[in-house]
């Protein structure tokens, strides 16, 4: 799992190209690279046209900026994505009793398997959820699970966004946009759909209706505006879902019951998919100066008058430190075995994890606890000797922010770059969605890739791009 361990790479090209990648490896021969170049600005051309960009406001805010994408796609079998869906499944469905536990009786923190502090003291923690009863006990509804790949049969779960996981729009637009450019190429292979997962996502949200709805409920994307840089995601689901996609002024609560402006007058709400943190969502009960929700959403919620989705607090499972448990929370939740493998982690709020952690930095990747995109982290191998020393210091001041992993021979997939068909790292972030009747998984899901030489930093805000996922049916 060190660094220094042969790279595995999914295609095995250009030596013995493995059974999934034999089309692939076939098209890419026959196509010359002045015809990958050209395919590659036409898809450039076709995202700008669908408006897909992207913006990252601590970095100047471009809102016409792109994320790379690659033409080669990352190819999965049938039989490796099954085995990837069933632990999928089993993480979330563990998540999923995790979070409710954490809001009831704390079984797990009484069992000694997760200490008090990592719930009580989570940023993400949030008492007004304590004694919820919410619809088929879900509170995460949407998730988005990070995961690396080592070798032929060893895969591993970086993290658990379980809060306002996004990048399903990039999944479901680097698909449209591999089957404008390469029809053919989709003819000869057998790839699973996936446009199908609009239509999974609104059962998913019909399905837990909250108690007291009445009829087929009613569902609204509520979003922060046209200044977020997931704005496009929120659209584009609204859109193809059918749904009102609305900002905090269009919705209002009377009497613990939320309705949408509208010009025929208030229609009753049932259902928010919500895009903004649980900080700006009610201004009488958290953030007082949030322009963004809606006064009173939180009491319509603990009445049984609307369901939040994701819900209020989940993010309490995001936290890095948390991650370190949930194999345990797989076996005292579900009595089964964990089908996925977390990355084995150290915790530098521990003294000694923390002192073995000092010894090894330029070994270790270290996280900030709360940390994302990429950022308040250290690649230990690709460290300067001021940046090591500069970790050094923050971990020996705040030791709980962190946590430090081994650094993984992350698996590569051939990728188009300037100097041609090279290797790139990859992750994947498939999309669960956890209802009230069953769990949904599309085949696949995002993958990004590290488009630099060697890097292992896949976040588009840090350089990274994506390429399509491909599921085979056979």
């Amino acid at each position: 799992m060190e660094s220094d361990r042969p790279v595995f790479d999914e295609m095995g090209w250009p030596q013995e190209v493995r059974p999934p990648y034999a089309l692939v490896d076939a098209w890419l021969k026959s196509l010359p690279r002045d015809q990958l170049d050209l395919k590659r600005r036409e898809a450039e051309v076709l995202f700008r046209r669908i408006g897909i960009t992207f913006a990252v406001y601590s970095q100047g805010g471009d809102p016409e900026r792109l994320i790379p994408f690659d033409l080669i796609p990352r190819v999965l079998a049938q039989a490796e994505w099954q085995r990837l869906r069933a632990g999928l499944e089993q993480r979330t469905r563990a998540l999923n009793a995790f979070i409710h536990d954490v809001y009831h009786d704390r079984e797990i923190v009484r069992a000694g398997l997760v200490p008090e502090r990592l719930v009580l003291h989570n940023a993400q923690f949030r008492p007004e959820m304590a004694g919820l009863d919410l619809p088929g006990g879900i509170y995460s509804h949407i998730a988005g699970i990070d995961m690396v790949r080592t070798g032929p049969d060893e895969y591993f779960v970086l993290e658990d966004n379980c809060r306002t996981p996004s990048g399903v729009s990039y999944m479901m637009e680097n698909r449209e946009v591999m089957l404008r450019l390469f029809p053919d190429l989709f003819r000869q292979n057998q790839v699973a759909p996936i446009a199908h997962y609009p239509d999974e996502l609104l059962a998913t949200l019909r399905s837990v209706a909250p108690p007291n709805c009445q009829g087929e409920p009613h569902i609204v994307l509520l979003t922060p505006g046209i200044y977020n840089s997931a704005y496009y995601e929120h659209a584009f689901l609204a859109d193809e879902m059918g749904i009102d996609l609305v900002e905090g002024a269009d919705l209002l609560v009377r009497n613990d019951i939320c309705y949408m402006r509208t010009t025929s007058g208030l229609q009753r709400v049932d259902v928010i998919y919500r895009r903004i943190d649980d900080d700006y969502l009610d201004p009488l009960v958290f953030r007082a100066d949030s322009t963004l929700g809606v006064p009173g959403l939180h009491f319509a919620n603990r009445a049984g008058n609307v369901t939040l989705t994701n819900a209020v607090g989940a993010g309490i499972a995001d936290d890095k430190a948390v991650y370190i448990h949930v194999p345990e929370m797989v076996r005292f939740y579900l009595g089964e075995e964990p089908l996925l493998r977390n990355v084995p982690t150290h915790d530098c709020s521990d003294p000694q994890q923390l002192r073995y952690v000092l010894e090894h930095l330029h070994e270790l990747v270290v996280k900030a606890v709360h940390g994302s995109g990429g950022y308040g982290m250290l690649v230990g191998p690709h460290a300067s000797r001021s940046e090591l020393e500069a970790f050094r210091t923050l971990l020996k001041a705040r030791p709980h922010e962190y946590i430090a992993q081994p650094t993984l021979a992350l698996s590569t997939v051939p990728t188009f770059v300037e100097a041609g068909i090279a290797p790139r790292h990859v992750d994947l972030r498939p999309f669960v969605l956890s209802g009230a009747d069953r769990v949904r998984v599309v085949p696949g899901g995002l993958t990004r890739v590290a488009l630099k030489e060697g890097s292992l930093v896949v976040n588009s805000s840090q350089g990274g791009g994506t390429k399509d996922t491909w599921v085979l049916e056979d």
